[in-house]
């Protein structure tokens, strides 16, 4: 079983605007304050993350957000390797929005025959709120409305 130990602080670093100072070169001045993640793994091997997470955030909240971003990374690999990502000679951007779009619509696929395989059924979860159909109507009805009259210069 693997085991991790993680350590965080608070830092800024030096990214923000660059700036001349003295000499032609340019110096960056400190950005926004940001989360520095240390992690110690059982291995001997140490890794160091930089997260721009709010400076009241939970440390579990963290190692999760780091151990998140493995997920995104091996989801690439695999539309790489397996599905051809990396297989397009694309010679405008919309051939390549499409070729991308494509792929992550065969991964979905996968992945869901994928789960189907392994016996884990999908948890039923409820449709985003607001719905798009409510949203079309809230729409329409704003247009149908007349325009409002402005406070200042008492037009439409």
């Amino acid at each position: 079983m693997l085991s991790t130990l993680f350590a965080a602080m608070g830092v800024c670093v030096g990214d923000g605007p660059p700036q001349r100072v003295g000499n032609p070169g340019q110096q960056h001045l400190p950005d926004v304050e940001v989360w520095l993640v240390g992690e110690h793994r059982s291995t001997g091997a140490r890794e160091f993350y930089l997260r721009n997470l709010p400076a009241n955030t939970p440390s579990r909240k963290l190692d999760g957000a780091i151990k998140a971003r493995w997920l995104c990374e091996q989801a690439h690999q695999q539309l790489r390797e397996e599905l051809g990502l990396d297989h397009l000679e694309a010679r405008s951007w919309q051939g390549l929005h499409r070729h991308a779009l494509m792929t992550m619509i065969a991964f979905a696929f996968l992945q869901a025959r994928r789960l189907k395989a392994a016996g884990r059924k999908k948890e039923p979860c409820p449709p985003p709120q607001p719905s798009l159909p409510a949203i079309r109507q809230a729409i329409l009805v704003q247009l149908s409305q007349p325009p409002p009259i402005c406070p200042h210069c008492r037009r439409k």
